[in-house]
């Protein structure tokens, strides 16, 4: 009690300055790392450095937690700057006066005897320590640091903080300036080098030429050696790496900074949302250097070999779809070259995709009944309403098969198909598929299916990786960091499954026969704009998704803006040199959908085949889904052997003979003729009044167009008609068209009947053949002033 007595004022005022230095520690002070504004390194996903930004104070500053620093790039700056660290309350006595007595007593060089915590005290508060009542404050300042942060933070912050010459602070930039490499991953020489530097930048970082664009400071290298002799007095075992340590210090220049990548880059830090002292210092990417190196030299290579048929600009965008990650992006020809707008990320902005979109009108056929792969469409002169579209190359082919028509972008097939789509329509499936800044679908009408619209190369990108990935839409990825979402099913796996199936078939622009074999298989599809503003290809190949587009960004024409002719190169020398360089292409396994199956059907129409029906092949075939029927182009006629005409029932065996018609209808019967190709018309007997006659395809109503009002003006209402049309049956001779079953008039197979309608309303406008098998649909008519 006696010895408590004695020593009580000493323990309360023990007790009191662990309560004060408790309370101090505990108070709610903002961390270190907020003091001061930070840049952002932006790597890809193999760990290469894109870019290093500058802080909004204009400083390379990049924060990383002491754990990631070199330790003995730590222990050579405690060696070099403070070895009583660990021991004093932020200012060292000892040296103090040491600098003193050499600065003013001894009139010698300046020297400060600061410790770290003072340094980084003059740091933060931006003192001037050149006067003796600057270096108080100093130390003020840092037995302020001691009181509220830790000794791990102080030192944290000091080598984050430190300054490296010019507008290089902290020791993860200067690392990355002058090595090109992480902190974590200096040698000793390289570690010792940064170790030397802060205590007078400006003077050690006086640098000559060296070799492959290096620079030499001879200073620097003194200083470095300096400490690595009084480094050997604690790391004896580091006594063998003298010869490195003899060997011209190379230090990076400032202007050898990476700037890869520069429009997706650009990309991460626009969507950037936080200020900079909270947002992330260090940004990983889904990109890959190597596959975005090959892209860019692939582009630059192709624009500069095209210059003289006026291609001067080309984007591109490469995304894996197993995890949606964009792996290479290229928004320009040359993120530099003004004259071509190059710092216009090409990959955003909205442009029409021309025919781009119609794998998605035969998906979309497939799963809602329409057609199957081989289901026989019209390639023939049609008019949909007020809309009359035309194919690229002017020309109609006639009957043509679903895969053949997507195959070799036929305008007229792929309008008829989206005519018949609904719920949803075209428009719809792009609005799900998150394609922004539609206008109304009444703006677009059917001309959305040949790029009526716009959409960008990172959505059309998007849409084709749901392609591979079976029908799932998934949201692409530019960081490591974004979620890898489930998706959204927007198409069956067996329609995706078979489109994709169609576009595998599509040959190479330069392919030659019998080298198909030898080519890796590429789903792909071309696209040309109107006025030739904008040429694409699309495709998957292996288990990327690719897509190339050729243009300007002021949106003038050429007649080079091909999609095959000029996009379609440049994409397949991108796969070509993918190859060469051993990317793996091997496409990911996934199984066959379940519910497609193979069914054989006559090649002429695409229906199950007959007897009569002389080829057959087989096409994939949703069971449930796909529609299918009984083929009706080739049908048999009785022939009387005495007269050459179709023999009226009953049939006599003895004096009759079957002979095999081919049985088209009108549209199609006339782009034979149209072709030079005729085909012989299936006879007709009258005196049988059609008992001989095999049931055929009943009319089909071409106009009015279904689902369309017809707006006329008020005025003019005398003098307006309406054509009706329908296609028919090979035999049928005759059409009878009827409004509100009342008779309007008869036309022949091929010609329109013009209908002058007496006031707005709905109408019911059908037609019957001379077979007597009608077709019918509603005509709204609306009139205006």
């Amino acid at each position: 009690m006696h010895w408590l007595h004695r020593w009580q004022n000493w323990l309360v005022a023990a007790a009191l300055l662990l309560i004060v230095l408790f309370g101090c520690r505990l108070w709610p002070h903002p961390p270190l790392r907020s003091w001061q504004p930070s840049s952002t390194a932006v790597y890809d996903s193999k760990g290469h450095l894109l870019r290093l930004t500058l802080a909004s104070d204009q400083q390379y500053r990049l924060w990383v937690p002491l754990k990631d620093i070199s330790p003995q790039l730590v222990d050579g700056v405690l060696l070099h700057e403070d070895r009583w660290y660990a021991w004093h309350p932020g200012f060292n006595p000892y040296g103090l006066l040491r600098g003193a007595w050499i600065t003013y007593a001894r009139r010698g060089s300046p020297q400060g005897g600061s410790t770290v915590t003072m340094q980084l005290a003059r740091l933060l508060w931006k003192l001037n320590t050149r006067t003796p009542l600057g270096k108080l404050r100093q130390i003020a300042r840092a037995v302020q640091l001691e009181l509220f942060y830790s000794k791990h933070d102080i030192l944290e912050a000091y080598l984050n903080f430190a300054p490296y010459g010019a507008n290089v602070q902290g020791v993860a930039t200067a690392s990355l300036v002058y090595f090109g490499k992480p902190a974590s991953q200096l040698t000793l020489p390289e570690a010792l080098t940064l170790a030397v530097i802060p205590q007078n930048p400006s003077r050690r970082l006086l640098t000559g030429e060296g070799a492959n664009n290096t620079l030499i400071s001879h200073g620097l290298a003194d200083a470095r050696n300096r400490l690595y002799r009084a480094w050997l007095s604690k790391h004896p075992q580091d006594a063998s790496l003298t010869s490195l340590f003899a060997l011209p210090l190379a230090l990076r220049p400032r202007s050898r900074l990476p700037f890869e990548a520069p429009h997706a880059v650009d990309q991460i830090l626009a969507a950037q949302q936080l200020n900079d002292n909270t947002r992330s210092a260090v940004v990983t990417t889904t990109l890959d250097l190597g596959l975005q190196r090959i892209l860019e030299r692939q582009i630059a290579l192709y624009v500069q070999r095209k210059a003289s048929v006026g291609i001067t600009n080309a984007a591109a965008v490469l995304v894996d779809t197993r995890d949606m990650g964009i792996k290479a992006m290229v928004g320009s020809a040359d993120y530099r070259n003004a004259a071509i707008q190059g710092q216009v990320n090409g990959t955003l902005a909205k442009r029409s995709p021309g025919s781009t979109l119609k794998p998605f009108i035969y998906a979309l056929g497939f799963d809602q009944s329409v057609l199957h792969p081989q289901t026989v469409l019209r390639d023939v002169p049609t008019s949909f309403g007020p809309y009359t579209p035309e194919n690229f190359d002017g020309n109609f082919l006639g009957p043509i098969t679903a895969t053949q028509a997507l195959i070799r972008s036929r305008n007229i097939p792929a309008v008829w198909v989206a005519s018949q789509l609904h719920q949803p329509t075209l428009y719809d499936f792009l609005q799900q598929a998150g394609v922004s800044r539609l206008a109304s679908e009444q703006h677009y009408g059917l001309s959305l299916v040949l790029g009526g619209g716009e959409v960008s190369m990172q959505e059309l990108a998007g849409l084709y990786a749901m392609l591979a990935n079976r029908g799932v839409l998934r949201p692409l990825r530019l960081r490591t960091d974004d979620p890898q979402q489930e998706g959204t099913r927007l198409l069956s796996d067996a329609a995706s499954y078979m489109v994709t199936d169609i576009l595998r078939q599509n040959p190479r622009p330069d392919e030659v026969i019998g080298s198909q074999a030898l080519r890796m298989p590429v789903a792909w599809k071309t696209g040309t704009s109107w006025a030739f503003r904008d040429a694409w290809t699309a495709g998957n190949v292996g288990p990327y998704v690719l897509v190339v587009w050729i243009g300007n960004f002021d949106g003038s024409g050429n007649p080079a803006f091909v999609g095959v002719e000029a996009a379609a190169p440049l994409f397949f020398q991108i796969i070509d040199a993918l190859r060469a360089e051993h990317v793996p292409l091997n496409e990911p396994i996934r199984a066959m959908p379940a519910n497609l199956k193979r069914v054989q059907i006559c090649l002429a129409s695409g229906n199950l085949p007959t007897q009569w029906c002389p080829q057959t092949g087989m096409t994939w075939f949703i069971p449930g889904k796909s529609p299918i029927r009984v083929d009706s182009i080739y049908r048999p006629v009785v022939m009387d052997d005495a007269t050459g005409k179709p023999a009226c029932p009953p049939f006599d065996e003895k004096h009759t003979h079957v002979e095999v018609y081919e049985f088209w209808p009108s549209d199609l019967q006339r782009v034979f003729e149209q072709a030079g190709m005729p085909r012989r018309r299936p006879p007709v007997n009258p005196e049988c009044n059609g008992s001989e006659r095999i049931s055929g395809l009943p009319p089909s109503i071409t106009s009015p167009l279904r689902s369309s009002a017809y707006t006329l003006r008020l005025k003019q209402l005398a003098e307006e008609r309406i054509p009706f049309t329908a296609t028919n049956d090979a035999d049928v001779r005759g059409l009878y068209w009827f409004v509100d079953d009342a008779y309007v008039g008869r036309s022949t197979p091929g010609e329109p009947l013009y209908w002058q309608p007496h006031g707005a309303g709905r109408y019911t406008v059908r037609v019957v053949d001379d077979h007597g098998q009608a077709d019918q649909r509603i005509l709204d008519i609306t009139l205006v002033e």
